[in-house]
């Protein structure tokens, strides 16, 4: 990432500077607009700046100050240099008919897009269809799997469908109501937290601790999202698509940037939101950006 200074302001530019949350395509904050600032002159030791000394038209400085090249600056992923650094981004499915019901979904394949998520998902196609990815990774339950056909629909080569993109497995708590939330009013009481009181308040207030069936699901997330990484860093191309679901999305990320399972809910990721990261041959990951959701609610098309 870069600043550029431009007169007396600055901009933000990255190789994802157009995946912003900003529907513009750039960042500016203006700086020193006041104009009784601007006509004193500035003194520093025995040099005096006045007015009539410009700033230089363009300067380029790292705004990392190269931290991300040095040696164990962050955690890689792979264990082992990758041929070239990567970009990868990762976008949950669209509206699910349980997602529109309140219900926890977990691993099921009952749940599949509805006439609103299959408009997300076009939307989401709109908004890439300027970008080119060497290979598109996709979970191959169903409504990652039909959010996946759309986007990808029209591009020469096929989809990867990997089992390690599967969404967590919720056992007998799949399917059931999860509480109101903005698409739902008016639901009946809700069956998880009746039923299954302990395991349901476990899951959703200390989730790397949720046990069901003798397993840790969150703490396996976590082991499949860190083989998945290595699966696809590990693959040709430079760019790659991933559409998957929210909690995979969520591990993911955070196995991404160092953190552990109890982080598992510091994050959220709406349907159709897009996360973005920059890898470097050391198969460390940078962030670039978080739920970007930009084109859910205009017409905003990224560019590379």
């Amino acid at each position: 990432m870069e600043m550029e200074i431009l007169g007396a302001g600055f901009v933000l530019s990255s190789p994802f500077s157009s995946l912003s949350f900003f529907s513009s395509s750039s960042f500016k904050v203006q700086l020193l607009r006041t104009p009784s600032i601007l006509s004193l002159p500035i003194r520093c030791s025995s040099h005096e700046v006045t007015p009539s000394e410009k700033l230089p038209t363009r300067i380029n400085l790292s705004l990392t100050g190269g931290a991300y090249d040095f040696t164990k600056g962050t955690a890689s992923l792979t264990n082992e240099l990758i041929a070239s650094p990567k970009k990868v981004m990762i976008l949950r499915h669209g509206l699910s008919t349980w997602n529109a019901e309140s219900r926890i979904q977990g691993s099921s394949d009952l749940s599949v897009l509805t006439e609103d998520g299959e408009k997300q998902a076009e939307r989401c196609k709109k908004a890439l269809e300027n970008l080119y990815f060497d290979q598109c990774f996709a979970s191959p339950i169903s409504r990652a799997k039909q959010t996946a056909e759309i986007i990808w629909q029209g591009r020469e080569k096929p989809l990867i469908y990997l089992d390690s993109l599967r969404e967590i497995s919720l056992y007998h708590l799949e399917g059931m109501k999860n509480g109101l939330n903005q698409y739902v009013h008016n639901l009946e009481a809700v069956d998880a937290k009746r039923i299954y009181p302990k395991e349901y308040i476990t899951w959703r207030e200390d989730p790397a601790n949720f046990v069901m069936n003798g397993r840790y699901p969150v703490r396996d997330l976590w082991g499949a999202a860190r083989a998945c990484w290595k699966e696809i860093l590990l693959s040709p191309g430079e760019s790659f698509l991933i559409i998957t679901h929210k909690s995979i999305l969520r591990a993911l990320t955070c196995t991404a940037l160092g953190l552990g399972p109890e982080r598992f809910r510091s994050i959220d990721i709406n349907n159709g939101g897009i996360c973005a990261f920059n890898f470097n041959t050391r198969g460390e990951a940078m962030l670039e950006g978080l739920n970007i959701t930009a084109h859910m609610y205009s017409d905003h098309v990224y560019n590379g």
